[in-house]
């Protein structure tokens, strides 16, 4: 059965970080849809401007995790800042976790994995700016291109999207954690 994968983002995600997992996922034969808090377009955050408009797959109430095996958060400042306020997002968050399910994250990413309720007590990286989030909101902060624990993987930066792929994909593969929590 084919993996089915959501990457979920809205205006303002860091270009490549939406991208870079996109293609490596749809190489390794994943479904890959973008999921965000409405149907249309949504704007990316190249470097230091906007960058290319990316069409949605599906708004955040026409699917839920159960649909999925796999999560992928890009980062961008904007991005992850608006999905933290919307409740319809940190459920969908929250979900990927309770149903055991692989989560990838970089960036600014954990943002809205801190206001979803998911880290106290992980290990993870972010960038570095949200180092003290990270660990205010309860998770062990550690600087390496690539953080698993149980399923959930996270990363610093674009610079880091090659291992954080490769771990992504290597956790979806190996499907459901049972230690993975929310």
């Amino acid at each position: 059965m084919k993996k089915r994968i959501a990457i979920l983002a809205t205006d303002g995600f860091e270009e490549s970080e939406l991208a870079s997992p996109k293609e490596a996922m749809e190489k390794e034969g994943f479904k890959v849809d973008i999921v965000s808090l409405k149907k249309g377009k949504i704007k990316s955050w190249d470097k230091d401007n906007w960058g290319k408009d990316f069409d949605v797959d599906y708004s955040l109430d026409e699917v839920s995790a159960k649909d999925y095996n796999g999560l992928v958060l890009p980062g961008g400042v904007i991005n992850p800042d608006k999905l933290r306020r919307e409740e319809s997002a940190l459920i969908f968050v929250r979900d990927f976790f309770k149903q055991s399910k692989p989560v990838g994250a970089i960036c600014h990413a954990p943002w809205t994995l801190i206001s979803a309720d998911v880290v106290k007590g992980r290990t993870m990286t972010s960038f570095n700016s949200i180092r003290k989030d990270v660990e205010n909101a309860g998770a062990l902060w550690v600087d390496e291109e690539v953080v698993v624990d149980e399923a959930f993987v996270t990363s610093r930066n674009p610079n880091d999207l090659p291992a954080f792929n490769a771990k992504v994909i290597e956790e979806i593969k190996e499907g459901k954690h049972d230690l993975q929590h929310a």
